[in-house]
């Protein structure tokens, strides 16, 4: 990890650093449990930080401010940053598949290394580490992905049939721990399926329904 903290227990950041699929190879704990603490420290630290920084801004613009802030996106550019998926303990299907690359879990090893720094020197290490690595997106959404897949497509649908009817999105399944749920959905027009997605949560999951069925029809044109 490139970032300037010595653990006084080495073994928390190895914990960290165990990804479920070598876990379940090895019959040993995942950095699961730590990446379900460090959710939580991370959120109050952004939030405590906004707070103080954006008076006078209403509660539900804070809300999006830190929601930005605490997204997948951001926490694996910062990961990627820090090289910690070089140091993560694969099973040997994840290392295969390109586990070290994706934004899910290098976002979800974040939350873990922050969880062992908490853990190992208490809250002003894990603020330090937090506002040192993403302090400088904190507000700022210009490096988030913004483009709304589902307005595209709703308007794509209605300028080719001229009518009203909206396209819907039907959640199929949802699995994984309450702490880190996935969303399975299908965007759905004129009761066929054009489109299907996962994320972490229901909206992002809509949206890559919505980016699959807008790559449907873009493939068509060609």
């Amino acid at each position: 990890m490139k970032y300037n903290y010595k653990f006084n227990n080495r073994d928390l950041y190895r914990l960290a650093t165990t990804h479920i699929s070598f876990a379940n190879d090895k019959h040993i704990e995942s950095n699961q449990r730590l990446e379900f603490l460090g959710d939580s420290v991370l959120s109050f630290v952004v939030a405590d930080h906004i707070y103080k920084k954006y008076r006078g801004v209403a509660e539900g613009e804070l809300t999006e401010i830190r929601a930005n802030a605490v997204c997948e996106k951001t926490l694996a550019i910062a990961a990627g940053k820090l090289e910690l998926g070089e140091d993560l303990r694969f099973g040997r299907s994840e290392q295969m598949s390109g586990g070290k690359r994706k934004d899910s879990v290098l976002a979800d090893t974040y939350e873990a290394v922050l969880a062992a720094i908490y853990l190992d020197g208490g809250i002003e290490p894990a603020r330090e580490f937090v506002m040192n690595t993403i302090g400088d997106m904190i507000g700022d959404t210009s490096y988030v992905e913004l483009e709304n897949y589902k307005s595209e497509i709703q308007s794509y649908y209605q300028k080719r049939d001229r009518n009203r009817e909206v396209v819907t999105y039907r959640l199929i399944s949802k699995s994984g721990p309450d702490h880190n749920p996935y969303f399975e959905v299908e965007a759905v027009y004129r009761g066929k399926v054009i489109g299907k997605g996962g994320g972490k949560t229901r909206k992002s999951a809509e949206q890559e329904a919505a980016k699959y069925a807008l790559e449907q029809t873009r493939e068509k044109k060609v």
